[in-house]
């Protein structure tokens, strides 16, 4: 397994000499296989290590997961950060999903103990197959093609990922052989939630009745997708370098007449790319909104606005399109 993960490491360049790595743990399977296995390799890699711990007060098990994590790090002397927060109380706060305010907290917290610490990389446990459900649920809800990446071995060059071509199967295996017995959360039994269902429901329904190997032929489509994916985005870059006017932290100024000679499918990667280069993310910008954005820009009549949500502005004048905060 140990070869398996650095084959991974190794080939998306995951991890380099000298890095210090925080590791982020729940006491599961996937982050204790993980912590395990980057424990094992630290020497080999020289890297240093940690740990990161979310208690998100919702399962009365929590404390529990807890100290099973403390006891694992003062066996290895590995230094461990813990953040204690009550989860559903912000949740209703900010009128958010459990799952999506549990998200927020622990990757701000993450963010937190790397500027404290002067770590510089974070290392997450997802696997092979949450990708491939990750695929699937985009898929269900009608993603584009970016959608079928499913998640990435690496972002931003600070969180990585190097269970990420590895089956959860192995994982478990692993576990069992080296007596790590992690803790299962079974509120990953609930069918309330969609990955759920599509890990409990649709995963094991599609290999009894169509295909054995479901999580293998998903990842090889999820990696020829981001193979074509990347090549697109390097000629997206270089296209909106040579038709971008301005660019700050505020907004993008593009070329109008440079932008409508482009192909549709150009066009729509620019303006989720300016996007991006503002707010950090195109996420909430849908394909109608795409679509409405090109036909302004087509129509070049006067000067014309819209608002695809609460966030942005899209503003065309005088030969210019002006992307910007809506304040």
């Amino acid at each position: 397994m140990e070869d398996k993960i650095l084959k991974t490491i190794k080939k998306y360049k995951l991890i380099e000499s000298g890095d210090k790595i925080l590791i982020a743990v729940s006491g599961g399977p996937d982050s204790m296989c993980l912590l395990d296995i980057l424990n094992k390799l630290k020497e080999r890699l020289k890297i240093e290590i940690a740990v990161a711990h979310v208690n998100h007060g919702i399962r009365k098990e929590a404390g529990e997961e807890t100290e099973y994590i403390k006891k694992y790090c003062e066996k290895y002397n590995i230094k461990i950060y813990i953040k204690y927060e009550d989860v559903t109380k912000l949740a209703k706060q900010d009128k958010i999903g459990l799952e999506e305010e549990g998200r927020k907290v622990r990757y701000a917290f993450f963010d937190e103990v790397l500027k404290e610490t002067g770590f510089n990389k974070i290392a997450i446990a997802h696997n092979m197959n949450d990708k491939v459900e990750t695929v699937l649920m985009n898929i269900i809800r009608g993603a584009g093609s970016l959608g079928l990446k499913g998640i990435e071995p690496k972002r931003d060059n600070k969180y990585i990922r190097p269970l990420i071509e590895t089956e959860r199967k192995d994982i478990e295996e692993y576990c069992n052989i080296n007596k790590l017995e992690p803790k299962f959360d079974e509120s990953n039994n609930d069918n309330t939630y969609t990955r759920n269902k599509v890990r409990n429901i649709l995963i094991p329904f599609i290999k009894k009745e169509f295909n054995p190997n479901i999580i293998k032929g998903i990842n090889n489509l999820s990696e020829i997708v981001t193979e074509e994916q990347n090549y697109l985005e390097k000629i997206v870059n270089n296209i909106y370098s040579q038709i971008k006017i301005e660019e700050t932290k505020d907004k993008v100024i593009l070329d109008l007449k440079e932008f409508n000679k482009q192909d549709t499918i150009i066009k729509k990667r620019i303006l989720l790319l300016s996007i991006s280069k503002i707010f950090g993310t195109s996420k909430n910008i849908e394909k109608i909104h795409i679509e409405d954005i090109i036909k302004l820009c087509q129509r070049n009549i006067g000067n014309k606005y819209l608002t695809p949500n609460k966030n942005v502005k899209v503003f065309v004048n005088k030969g210019k399109i002006i992307i910007s905060h809506t304040y």
